[in-house]
């Protein structure tokens, strides 16, 4: 074997320990015209990385609908979906994954999930307002578990709160799938004036690149390979490809980046998030269809003798690429010394589509730029599928089978200290969610958050929903219902579902069960965002969650939605307001406990199908929830979901200290009716001044609704007899998740 030869075998070698297949080197060399060195075999093992490229999912996520009456920009069109939200305004939303990570260094890896999707905001010239985030953890008895919760909540509410964004949602949700593996979903919301956003581009043969922010080091390098694969017992060797976050700093970088936008100088702005100066520039220049010379020696370093390869691919954080019109240099240069930034110009845009890195004039890499990105040259896979066996396990499950309680008071007890049920106000307790006086539901008083948008009519509802033991027991069924939950949600609150974002966490797509789940999850969503026009806006792809020695979590798209509400003054809440008031269930209860909390975790039944769903059924409640709340002939609204009808009726006496006096439907079983999870049922309460229009105007629609009972004082009433009162009810329900972790 002649040198030659050698040097291709340990560059083979070398690109395989990146996480390149040979196909993918072989493409490499097609591309480049000749066998690449280190560095650029670096630099397209992070960019076709399943973090970056989405090579595995991409063909089916295009098959989601990305088109709406309210879209400014399509989906991977921005960093961020931009919504139209009326009077002049556009909403920037988005929700991303920082899962990984947080499995090895808890604190850090959810405190810079964080940063990083805040900075996707405002790098479109959006402030953000708004922040929500979704967490799963595996089971609440074991310590491992407890640390990771209390370092990732603590890294979420530490920054959130440095930063100065309000925390307004989320959800928590604990399994054992989640033992090894939690998941962090962080969502952020901002606001900007149509036409003022900006794009992340670079175009303009000449203009000066910058580099702005925090010094580059030596941390996250390799994070966007780290996060495409699966956890093993070594993962905490990998703590260099966990980043560290400096909110103080994003707090700088924020108001900068604003600042120099209004100047209308700058041609483009991009984070630098997974794959840093890499992914910026390669990402920008395609977009523009250009090319850079990029001179890695005027990176601002923290750290001394840094390679070239570490350079482009440090994720260090609070960091942005900006792209500025030549000749006005000085006056975005005098805004960034006013915030007291660090920022150095690193190098210009050419014509072409080359990407020229540069170290003290030596060449060190050269690569054209559409090669690297998500729709250019990166390879699209379409991975093999196969139905698992569970699947048809699971539909063999039949109500039958399983007795009713001789105590409902004992398992309505047991259900709402349960940690998935329960009050999670220790976690939001931990999260400011007053600063920037923009939150109008503090304390989760509506079943979606309203955010106020200053100066306009307007406020905007947020929410993030997916019960992700639906999706496992079916994946297309469970997906939709995420949808069509978080839509709901945004109704009850008294808003119109508008686009959605979404986060996709599953396994290993390699195995065929895994990429079952995940194609079946996509056609749900397709289907539910066709019915609720709530076209897909962009969001993130996060595969590999799963350990060698417990397999992949549950299969757990996260839906996060925006809604508008127009009139900022209508909005509703989920409380029941006065006594005398009736209830009413709007929807159909159903003979149906499937895949419940209280058949899961009270009967330790793990194998059944996703509850009673249909689209149509679901489309119909809220359409009809949305009449009755725009005529003003509801006083709350609060959906039926986890717990199902007594955890609803529990959650509306709570914060207004009103009980209810109800009577169950005899038609069905009394555990289906009271603990049932079946879908598209939303409690309402009707003053008695307005029951007559109330009820002229449900008749008048081919909505199911029924009378449950009414209001009362303090106390649960069922069937006539008492659950106990609602400081006791109250008591437990907002005690059971400190008890859980200790506290």
């Amino acid at each position: 074997m002649d040198v030659k030869e050698k040097t291709e075998e340990v560059t083979e070698i070398t690109a395989k320990q990146l996480g390149l297949s040979a196909e993918e080197f072989a493409k490499v060399k097609m591309i480049l015209g000749r066998t690449p060195n280190f560095t650029e075999l670096s630099i397209y093992s992070v960019m076709w990385s399943e973090h970056c490229s989405y090579k595995n999912s991409i063909a089916l996520i295009k098959t989601l609908p990305r088109e709406g009456p309210h879209l400014l920009a399509k989906a991977g069109e921005e960093n961020a979906g931009l919504v139209d939200i009326g009077e002049g305004y556009a909403c920037a939303f988005k929700i991303e994954s920082h899962n990984h990570p947080s499995a090895v260094e808890p604190y850090q890896g959810a405190a810079t999930g964080v940063g990083g999707i805040n900075r996707d905001i405002f790098t479109m010239g959006a402030r953000p307002v708004a922040q929500l985030n979704s967490l799963r953890f595996g089971n609440l008895s074991n310590e491992r578990t407890k640390w990771l919760m209390k370092g990732i909540v603590k890294g979420i509410g530490d920054y959130g709160n440095a930063f100065g964004v309000p925390t307004v949602g989320g959800e928590v949700f604990f399994d054992d799938c989640y033992n090894v593996n939690p998941l962090v979903n962080a969502m952020s919301a901002g606001i900007v004036k149509i036409g003022k956003s900006v794009s992340a581009i670079a175009k303009g043969e000449g203009n000066p690149i910058y580099i702005i922010g925090s010094y580059t080091g030596k941390d996250g390098i390799h994070g966007a390979t780290f996060a495409s694969a699966d956890l093993t017992e070594d993962s905490a060797d990998d703590l260099p490809s966990v980043q560290v976050g400096d909110p103080f700093m994003e707090k700088l970088l924020l108001e900068a980046s604003l600042e120099i936008i209004e100047t209308g100088a700058v041609i483009g702005m991009q984070d630098m998030g997974a794959a840093g100066i890499t992914c910026s520039t390669s990402e920008m220049s395609a977009k523009g269809e250009s090319g850079m010379i990029i001179h890695l020696d005027k990176v601002p370093l923290r750290q001394q003798n840094m390679q070239p390869f570490e350079i482009l691919l440090s994720e260090s954080q609070e960091r942005m690429l900006v792209i500025v019109q030549k000749g006005r240099e000085k006056e975005v240069e005098t805004i960034l010394d006013k915030w007291d930034l660090k920022y150095a110009i690193i190098g210009k845009v050419t014509d072409g589509d080359r990407l020229h890195y540069y170290m003290n004039g030596e060449l060190v890499a050269d690569v054209p730029a559409e090669s690297l990105v998500l729709g250019g040259g990166a390879p699209v896979y379409k991975r093999e599928v196969k139905e698992p066996a569970y699947f048809k396990e699971y539909r063999k499950f039949h109500l039958d089978s399983v007795n009713e309680p001789s105590d409902y008071k004992t398992v309505a007890k047991f259900l709402i200290s349960h940690p998935n049920i329960a009050s999670k106000r220790w976690v939001y307790n931990q999260y400011d969610s007053m600063v920037g006086t923009v939150n109008m539901r503090a304390n989760c008083q509506s079943d979606a958050a309203i955010i106020d948008v200053k100066k306009s009519n307007a406020a905007l509802a947020l929410k993030v929903d997916c019960n992700a033991r639906f999706v496992y027991a079916d994946p297309r069924t469970g997906a939709a219902i995420a949808v069509a939950e978080a839509a709901r949600n945004i109704v009850c609150s008294g808003a119109e579902p508008c686009a959605i974002t979404n986060c996709l966490n599953f396994g290993n797509p390699y195995n065929p069960e895994v990429y079952w789940q995940f194609e079946q999850a996509i056609l749900g969503i397709g289907e539910a965002c066709r019915m609720f026009k709530t076209p897909v806006t962009g969001g993130n792809v996060s595969f590999y969650n799963q350990s060698s020695y417990e397999g992949p979590v549950f299969p757990t798209p996260a839906i996060g939605m925006l809604g508008i509400l127009k009139d900022k003054h209508k909005s509703m809440t989920l409380e029941f307001k006065e006594e005398g008031d009736l209830i009413y269930l709007i929807g159909e209860s159903k003979e149906d406990i499937n895949c419940s909390e209280y058949l899961y975790s009270y009967h330790k039944i793990k194998a059944s199908p996703a509850p009673h769903f249909n689209l149509e059924e679901e489309f119909d409640v809220q359409t009809t929830v949305k009449g009755l709340v725009k005529n003003g002939l509801i006083v709350s609204a609060h959906d039926c979901s986890d717990g199902g009808l007594i955890t609803t009726l529990i959650e509306s006496a709570i914060p207004g200290d009103l009980g209810f006096d109800i009577t169950c439907d005899s038609t069905i079983r009394k555990d289906a009716f009271l603990f049932g999870e079946a879908q598209s049922r939303v409690v309402v309460s009707v003053s008695k001044n307005s029951e007559d229009a109330f009820l002229e105007f449900m008749m008048n629609t081919d909505t199911e609704f029924s009378l449950l009972g009414i209001v009362i004082g303090n106390e649960a009433v069922i069937d006539e007899e008492s659950f106990g009162t609602i400081e006791e009810l109250k008591a437990t329900y907002n005690n059971a998740l400190e008890k859980e972790l200790g506290e």
